[in-house]
């Protein structure tokens, strides 16, 4: 497991094996694990074990605090929203970001053996897709999860996951960070040796504690929503 990693000011990510974690025995984890398979049940308390881990180290006070969903799956504290959260998983492999004050997304990605033309092309259009056209499929598919780990940080970061369409997200083959809207993103090259990434922005210029279980809103979701 890694040590808490500032990688800007205020935010911190730190990673780590399901193995190497120990699992959240906090009851709300644990309440709601129970409905999960327990493969999934498995891999949600490890990573909730990670960010309390995260939290203990970096805002102490709020480590034990309830860790809710709002309506688009996105985990909140639901004691202090205005610090962002976010967990990753990817086949054993596990992130958790912290960012005071801001949005927050963090990805992890273990790369395929193999990655088909058609997906990265989706991800990075014809001329980023032809820019790996050269590499072996190995390396071409761990250049892809990188990119895949930026595009996929910025729309958690924004709340909306994979309904904000990642691959829509402008991430070139090689890139050390960028921005997204309001988002900065950041790809950890030369720190993690599986891909990760992590995006942070300001919270919605609205946005407050909307209580019960579906988290913060913004102003236009509250239109919305009534």
């Amino acid at each position: 497991m890694t040590a808490p990693r500032a990688v800007a000011d205020g935010v911190w990510v730190i990673t780590g094996e399901i193995s190497e974690v120990r699992p959240s025995a906090h009851r709300d984890d644990l309440l709601r694990a129970a409905a999960l398979p327990e493969w999934r049940a498995r891999e949600f308390l490890a990573g909730r074990g990670l960010l309390r881990r995260l939290l203990t180290a970096v805002r102490p006070e709020l480590a034990s605090g309830a860790v809710v969903p709002d309506a688009h799956g996105k985990p909140w504290l639901r004691a202090c929203p205005e610090v962002g959260v976010s967990v990753s998983h990817s086949r054993g492999r596990l992130a958790a970001a912290v960012a005071v004050g801001a949005r927050v997304g963090v990805d992890v990605q273990r790369p395929g053996a193999t990655v088909t033309v058609s997906f990265a092309r989706r991800l990075l259009g014809e001329t980023g897709a032809e820019a790996l056209a050269g590499l072996p499929a190995a390396r071409a598919a761990e250049e892809v999860a990188w990119v895949w780990t930026a595009q996929e940080a910025c729309v958690k970061a924004e709340g909306r996951g994979l309904a904000g369409r990642p691959w829509t997200v402008g991430v070139a083959p090689g890139s050390r960070f960028g921005r997204w809207g309001p988002y900065r993103w950041i790809a950890l090259r030369g720190i993690s040796a599986t891909p990760l990434s992590c995006a942070f922005g300001p919270p919605d210029q609205a946005m407050a504690w909307a209580g019960g279980e579906e988290g913060p809103r913004t102003a236009g979701e509250r239109t919305r929503k009534g």
